[in-house]
């Protein structure tokens, strides 16, 4: 990954931990344009998850169960780790954030909103560059 890369990741990833997913989104969506390969659907499902966080946390709970599914979908083949990011860990976190509205039977979900305490933060282990 070149330095350009890796700093929109880093920046994406920044936004995503101040639970700035709209902006994350942005930022991964720009790197993400640029690749080919393999590493494609990894940076998808990051967006995926930014956005359904977004969706959550807006009341759009239709918008936010497709998109964390579709997060699972891209991120799963990744694990357990990639890109310096513990891919399952966060998957696991990720569904314990949305365990009450992806459980939830019924007509359309209400009563429930995005617990803070519950919304995944991501810690990066990427290797150091020395000049």
């Amino acid at each position: 990954m070149s330095a350009a890369h890796q700093d929109l990741y880093v920046q994406g990833i920044e936004l995503f931990n101040r639970e700035k997913f709209f902006a994350c989104h942005d930022v991964l969506e720009e790197l993400w344009t640029d690749l080919v390969g393999d590493d494609k659907q990894f940076y998808q499902g990051l967006i995926h998850a930014a956005v359904c966080l977004f969706h959550f946390g807006e009341g759009n709970y239709g918008g936010a169960l497709k998109m964390y599914r579709s997060c699972g979908r891209y991120l799963t083949p990744y694990g357990p780790s990639f890109m310096g990011l513990n891919v399952e860990q966060f998957l696991n976190d990720m569904e314990s954030c949305f365990e009450e509205l992806s459980t939830f039977r019924g007509g359309y979900p209400s009563g429930i909103e995005l617990d803070a305490t519950r919304i995944p933060k991501i810690t990066l282990n990427l290797p150091t560059s020395h000049p």
